[in-house]
């Protein structure tokens, strides 16, 4: 890691820092229940600034390695696998144009599969929310803490793969097959009902032998103090199921983005951005989930087929490359969105 890398990861993670800030300190200071207009319009503006960010790796890309020669990006290249063909004759300019706008390809194909992925992790919290009887005016300050985790454990995963990977070429091999494994779960099992056992959840049941569990809350606060003794509310144990589940969700997220590249900068942007803008996805969604019914389906196949382009790139050489890669996925989540409006499940009796 250089200077280059600790700038401009320390600069991102200080925009995300203040947008996290403006968010609950300006714009979310009251606890009330989102309208789907106002997380479509949340939904906008977070996209809007993941293309904003987009269209700065676009410009100005080789910063984040502090690539200034041709030597330093056939490094960067090899290192991070961008898969770009350098030619000498054409120059330093050219080639980072080249290099840049592999980076921002690479970008935003990791920034849709993780959106794509997201939805289903969205109807996981809406059944958490809903087995705990939690009221919806407090659903995003749940989520919006369990972003901040979400942030800190995609850090520490993101980079402790992207070493094991530089050091163990056959990791990839063994992320493919967990995301086959994953995929053909997801098809198999479709139509399973899926239920929250809150008494029997493993978060719950070590939430109630190591801490004071305060049921019954129905308040604001994670924590408050009764007897002059502390205890955690059925809000906080929310916010702790909510983070084991995104612990799940991640194992299939991260390595479905380390096939597209293995820069682990371009792999966190893409992911952070995604997740950041997860709270107002969950509210727009909540309110039309008749219009994904067929998603799990085709989720299933994009992960079936990222595996099985992870397999072929480690064992056979094959490499699909990142363009075609994002026609694909645009394909699955399209025709099974498609596939959800025209050929809805019929909603079963609660």
């Amino acid at each position: 890691m250089n200077i280059y890398d600790v700038l401009s990861f320390g600069a991102f993670l200080l925009i995300i820092s203040f947008l996290l800030a403006l968010d609950l300190g300006v714009f979310h200071k009251d606890d009330h229940v989102v309208s789907f207009k106002e997380s479509m319009m949340w939904t906008i503006i977070w996209v809007s600034v993941a293309f904003v960010f987009g269209g700065v790796i676009y410009f100005f890309g080789e910063y984040i390695h502090g690539v200034d020669s041709l030597e330093e990006l056939a490094v960067i290249n090899s290192k991070h696998g961008h898969g770009l063909s350098i030619d000498p004759l054409l120059g330093l300019e050219e080639n980072l144009q080249h290099y840049r706008k592999a980076m921002t390809l690479e970008y935003f194909t990791g920034y849709l599969i993780e959106e794509a992925l997201s939805i289903d992790n969205i109807f996981v919290m809406i059944m958490i929310f809903m087995s705990f009887g939690i009221e919806q005016k407090y659903y995003h300050r749940v989520l919006f803490w369990g972003i901040i985790g979400a942030i800190v454990l995609r850090f520490t995963f993101i980079f402790l793969s992207a070493a094991l990977i530089q050091r163990f070429a056959w990791i990839l091999a063994v992320f493919g097959a967990i995301l086959i494994v994953s995929g053909g779960k997801m098809l198999f099992e479709k139509n399973k009902e899926e239920k929250i056992d809150t008494d029997n959840h493993p978060v719950v049941r070590f939430a109630s032998k190591h801490f004071r569990l305060l049921k019954g809350w129905t308040g604001h606060d994670f924590f408050v103090k009764q007897d002059g003794k502390r205890y955690i509310t059925t809000l906080f144990l929310v916010l702790l199921v909510i983070e084991f589940s995104d612990i799940l969700f991640a194992v299939d997220s991260i390595p479905a983005i380390f096939s597209v590249t293995q820069d682990p900068y371009i792999v966190f942007f893409s992911n952070i951005f995604a997740i950041m803008g997860l709270r107002s996805l969950f509210f727009m969604l909540s309110n039309v989930m008749n219009m994904f019914s067929r998603l799990k389906t085709g989720l299933g196949v994009l992960l079936i087929f990222i595996g099985l382009k992870m397999l072929l790139h480690t064992f056979f050489d094959i490499e699909i490359g990142t363009g075609a890669s994002l026609l694909v996925i645009v394909g699955i989540i399209g025709l099974s969105i498609l596939a959800s409006i025209l050929f809805p499940v019929k909603e079963q009796k609660a």
